[in-house]
């Protein structure tokens, strides 16, 4: 016997009713009919069903979703109350949300093939219900729902997607699944099991904290070891988070999956380690939007940022550094706002601004990368700023290259990789919140370090710069914007990012504690040779660098600081960058020709500009063996000896050796710039044309391309309405057969011979009774009814149903056949619903016996 169901708890009390939206497009009455035929009559849930419709046709999706379902199916109207146990279905020609559990209705900004509404739906139910969502994407064509699911899931909602294979139209679904915001995929018949027995499962209120472990628990508790299988999976630590945070995230990953405890959950991850990556995103969702809080950008943009540029010199390059940059909403906000508040200088040009903006996520700093977002940023952004900033490009806006330029996005660890520095502003705003109190104590100081004097913070709504206020003066404490101080900071008391693997914690036991440097393991003790020997290459081998082709550094020998420097800013190991000035230049060179010619290149009396006395020679040799390094290069540096005291004249003969050999190595050189600068020349011209040539079919391209995904999207928006229109005629067909098949049950079980003519007089329809007086078949559907031949003595037949098809009076006789059987024949005007004769119907009632009886009656 089958378990029921899981209830949702429910409540009476306003906004505590938890909606679950559907959305879907072509094929999608059939899996929203499964779908609703398993949902319990008493689920505790609501559901609202969007589907695209034709907005010129009357909607009977209403009607013929309530067939199998169990709960009442309305049509929304504006201002209705979301009630429990209910099914709600979009209008045509509308747009449908959800706030404070009412359903509004609005007028589609978009032209008709460019309508979002699933995704209009499910963002409204992101901002209203939080982590209480659920989304479900069904058959259909297209990516309506993707940026709603997206949202969703932001929120930590639960989100749904038929899966591709059962679906009739799989565009939507595969779209959702492939951008990576869908936790359960499954058919549209078993969704309704997943979604109650995970919502029956999340509490009303925060998880508790009883999910750590106790004090003296002797075994590791499962979050502490579920957060050292991410950290050994994606080389991030996320221990220093909240663990509030982290068991929300955990907990969530466990309902999905149908889990009892974290406990099991463990065992699932030892299992698929591929679970993993997921949990990582998980973790990793951000919530982002353009001028987000805009009473913030309004500040930064009137006072902040001009007296910034007031204090700084004309022709400044200003630096900025976005943390947590998400998707990158945040850091076009901040260029956005640095070039209106430039217009109101007097030079607009006389600054320039670099941001770099950084993120954990790989996949929000691709996006991000791209430029490019949905239609519906223009509901938040003046129309101004989004024609100045930004491109109608596909179904979206792209960022334009002018401001794309001015950001820089990268992947970084705000924990463990070196921050960006000489900052003029530094933006962290809603990082710090999902951070211990033991990291952001860490953090704060970290970002002094990093800005310049009197450079800015700007902190989210909810974050505070904590003990730190030496460091900071607030600008405006409603908009969280800091100013630096100029006290001092010691280094020794900033904890210095860099890559290292912290030591597993138990979080209950150690909530705010910071992770300690792992103590050094005890020297691995070798014999005496292997001590001698590395003796001997510290002390008496040159330095030297292994790189590879591209110049990234993969090993050091000795001591390279008198060569090599690290640059400001990102660690980057490229000897490129590293080298000092006076050796950059010459290296490049030599590298180059190593690689071109596979020849070891030699460089004598190579001048170090930190210290002119001083002068070194470098080789740079391509590494053949062993096979592991076969293609990376070494480049060896040895100091100079400084010459020995010569005589007089033997001085003055190696002075003019000297002359002859400078003069003969500047011509030489000379004569490689000349060729170097014809080559680089004509190399110019021919990039120019072949750009030129590259830009021009682009621009037809693009222009063929935007006319042809306008047609495509109108198309396919028409063909989805089409098919569901069809799909619903569909059922009305049906639902026409079987009442066909009634009616004609129904006549025969009279057993009244009757005969439907039409205005004409023609044979419309006959019961199988009417066989025995007149002689018809299949074929004589549409025949005259003079033309038809019968066994009654009636030739006034014809005659009194024209007489009654123009006067509708009801005409009733009783007539005789030719074998002696007497029938009552009555002929009356076919009205249909509407009240429109169309015919005329004649019906024999077989009197035979009532005659007989009649007739032995007047007999006796």
């Amino acid at each position: 016997m089958s378990q029921p169901l899981p209830r949702t708890p429910r409540s009476d009390e306003p906004g505590h009713t938890r909606i679950v939206g559907l959305g879907a497009s072509a094929g999608g009455l059939e899996v929203l009919t499964q779908f609703l035929a398993h949902v319990p009559a008493a689920s505790g849930l609501a559901y609202v069903v969007v589907q695209h419709l034709d907005p010129t046709h009357k909607a009977m999706l209403a009607e013929l979703l309530q067939r199998g379902c169990a709960m009442p199916v309305h049509e929304a109207t504006e201002a209705m109350r979301v009630e429990p146990d209910v099914v709600y279905v979009i209008p045509p020609n509308t747009e449908l949300t959800v706030a404070g559990d009412l359903l509004h209705l609005a007028h589609p900004a978009q032209p008709r093939g460019l309508r979002l509404p699933i995704d209009v739906l499910f963002g409204s139910l992101a901002r209203d219900q939080g982590e209480r969502a659920v989304g479900v994407v069904l058959s259909g064509m297209g990516s309506d729902g993707t940026l709603g699911l997206q949202a969703i899931r932001a929120r930590g909602g639960l989100t749904l997607a038929q899966s591709p294979e059962s679906a009739s139209f799989n565009s939507m679904p595969h779209s959702a699944i492939a951008a990576g915001v869908v936790d359960i995929v499954a058919l549209p018949a078993e969704m309704p099991e997943h979604i109650l027995r995970i919502t029956a499962s999340q509490p009303p209120a925060p998880p508790h904290p009883a999910i750590l472990p106790a004090d003296d628990s002797p075994a590791p508790h499962p979050l502490t070891t579920i957060l050292a299988l991410l950290r050994e999976r994606s080389k991030h630590d996320l221990s220093l988070y909240k663990p509030s945070t982290l068991t929300r995230r955990i907990e969530r990953r466990v309902a999905v999956h149908g889990l009892a405890s974290v406990a099991d959950y463990e065992a699932f991850l030892h299992r698929n380690p591929q679970e993993l990556d997921l949990l990582f995103k998980e973790m990793l969702i951000g919530v982002t939007s353009f001028f987000r809080d805009p009473p913030v950008w309004q500040a930064l943009k009137d006072t902040v940022l001009p007296a910034l540029l007031a204090r700084t010199a004309p022709g400044t390059r200003l630096r900025a550094w976005v943390v947590g940059c998400s998707t990158g909403e945040e850091a076009y906000s901040l260029a956005i706002v640095f070039r209106e508040a430039m217009d109101a200088q007097p030079d607009p040009k006389a600054f320039t601004l670099q941001i770099f903006a950084t993120d954990l996520s790989a996949d929000a700093v691709a996006l991000a990368r791209k430029g490019h977002y949905p239609k519906k940023i223009a509901d938040h952004m003046a129309p101004e700023r989004l024609a100045r900033f930004f491109n109608a490009e596909g179904a979206g806006y792209s960022v334009d290259k002018s401001l794309r330029t001015c950001v820089l996005f990268a992947q970084h660890d705000v924990i463990l990789d070196p921050p960006f520095t000489r900052l003029d502003l530094l933006s962290c705003r809603n990082v710090l919140i999902y951070f211990s109190a033991t990291l952001q104590r860490r953090l704060v100081p970290l970002f002094h370090y990093s800005l310049r004097p009197q450079g800015v913070l700007l902190l989210g709504g909810s974050e505070t710069v904590g003990r730190s206020l030496a460091l900071f003066a607030p600008l405006d404490p409603g908009t969280r914007l800091y100013q630096r101080n100029d006290q001092a900071l010691r280094i020794s008391t900033l904890d210095f990012p860099v890559h290292r693997h912290f030591p597993s914690r138990n979080l209950a036991q150690e909530p705010n504690v910071s992770p300690s440097s792992p103590s050094p393991s005890p020297p691995h003790l070798a014999n005496l040779q292997a001590l001698a020997e590395q003796v001997l290459l510290q002390q008496f081998s040159p330095p030297a660098v292994l790189v590879t082709n591209s110049g990234d550094i993969v090993y050091i020998s000795g001591r390279t600081g008198q060569y090599l420097e690290p640059a400001a800013g990102k660690a980057n190991w490229n000897i490129h960058v590293m080298a000092r000035p006076g050796l950059r230049t010459q290296i490049a060179t030599a590298l180059h020709q190593t690689l071109q010619d596979k020849r070891p290149v030699t460089l004598q009396g190579l001048k170090l500009e930190h210290d002119a006395h001083r002068t070194v020679d470098v080789t740079v040799q391509r590494v053949e063996e062993p096979k592991p390094l076969a293609g990376m290069v070494m480049i060896v540096f040895r100091e100079a000896a400084d010459p020995p005291p010569a005589s007089g004249v033997r001085r003055r003969r190696t002075a003019r050796a000297g002359d002859l050999s400078f003069n003969d190595g500047l011509v030489l050189l000379q004569e490689e710039l000349r060729v170097l600068r014809q080559e680089m020349r004509s190399s110019e011209e021919e990039l120019q044309a072949a750009n030129e040539e590259l830009q021009s079919t682009n621009e037809e391209l693009q222009s063929a391309n935007e006319e042809l995904t306008t047609s495509k999207e109108e198309a396919q928006s028409m063909n989805e309405e089409l098919q569901t229109i069809n799909n619903e005629l569909n059922s009305k067909l049906d639902d026409l057969a079987l009442a066909q098949s009634d009616m004609q049950n129904l006549l025969n079980s009279t057993d009244i011979a009757t005969l439907f003519l039409d205005s004409a007089l023609n044979v419309r329809r006959y019961t199988e009774r009417v066989m025995r007086i007149i002689h018809l078949r299949e074929g004589d559907i549409g025949r005259p009814l003079s033309d038809l031949a019968s066994t009654l003595l009636y030739p006034e037949l014809h005659a009194d149903a024209r007489e009654t098809l123009r006067t509708l009076a009801i005409s009733e006789k009783q007539i005789t056949t030719l074998d002696g059987r007497w029938f009552n024949v009555r002929i009356m005007p076919y009205r249909t619903v509407a009240n429109v004769i169309q015919g005329v119907v004649i019906t024999f009632v077989d009197i035979t016996d009532a005659k007989e009886l009649e007739s032995r009656l007047r007999a006796a």
